[in-house]
């Protein structure tokens, strides 16, 4: 296996989680993989290993679904040893009120136009979260430490742009502008907003835009340093990821 070293960044989302599996909003909530998940995350494993793919670190968010993804990835590649950086900032999108809630009933008790919106949009954030709901995630001890201002209630996938776009600046271009292959651990949602900075996408295409669960994607920077899809698309396994798209999103592929 030979190192990428070329700039590439690697992209990742979780496997199923109990959540996805029971298709409720997940959110910033933590459940733990299934079975499957866990199965889907060595699958990741193989075939970067297959296509010698080696990162040089691994990028997660503070949510177990997503560390625990990474930690099977790397152990199957041999590299458990890499160096990890964790940010909320790679979060899944907060859900707020929403969170924890059956995906069929809330569209049910809101119709499908509002759910569409609530789950699709690109400006439109759900309804947010109670004070009392709110005070005991952010008593987590992973979340004391962060600011009011980094402690959302509820986001839009526009927010959740926002928060991500900073990683991307700070700590992952710089990455890459040296040489390394950052492997990127995340969420539907964070890693759409990643995808839509990365492709120049406009709204209205990055709201039909579905990431599938743990199939590995790549980019390689341009001539200019600018960050480009290969030209072979974004999924480093387009059979697993167009299957996942055509069979739409039924429990444990849905975004959130």
């Amino acid at each position: 296996m030979t190192r990428t070293g070329d700039g590439a960044l690697l992209l990742l989302r979780h496997g199923q989680s109990v959540s996805n599996a029971a298709d409720v909003f997940t959110g910033w909530s933590d459940p733990a993989l299934t079975d499957l998940g866990t199965a889907q995350a060595r699958a990741a494993a193989a075939t970067l290993r297959d296509l010698g793919i080696q990162p040089t670190c691994v990028h997660t968010s503070l949510l177990r679904r997503s560390i625990r993804t990474a930690e099977i990835v790397l152990d199957g590649l041999g590299l458990g040893w890499l160096p990890a950086y964790r940010s909320w900032r790679l979060n899944e999108r907060h859900y707020g009120a929403l969170t924890e809630r059956d995906k069929l009933t809330v569209a049910a008790e809101a119709g499908p136009a509002t759910f569409r919106q609530w789950r699709r949009s690109y400006a439109t954030a759900p309804p947010p979260m109670s004070d009392a709901a709110a005070a005991r995630m952010y008593a987590d001890d992973r979340y004391t430490r962060l600011p009011p201002d980094a402690r959302p209630r509820t986001e839009s996938l526009a927010d959740v742009r926002a928060r991500t776009l900073p990683y991307w600046s700070d700590v992952l271009y710089p990455q890459l502008l040296s040489g390394a292959t950052p492997l990127v651990v995340g969420h539907g949602n964070s890693l759409r907003a990643f995808v839509m900075h990365l492709e120049g996408m406009a709204p209205a295409d990055v709201e039909r835009l579905d990431i599938p669960t743990a199939v590995p994607m790549r980019y390689r920077l341009g001539t200019r340093g600018q960050p480009v899809v290969d030209p072979g698309g974004r999924y480093l396994d387009p059979i697993a990821a167009t299957e996942q798209v055509r069979v739409g999103p039924p429990a444990g592929t849905a975004i959130g």
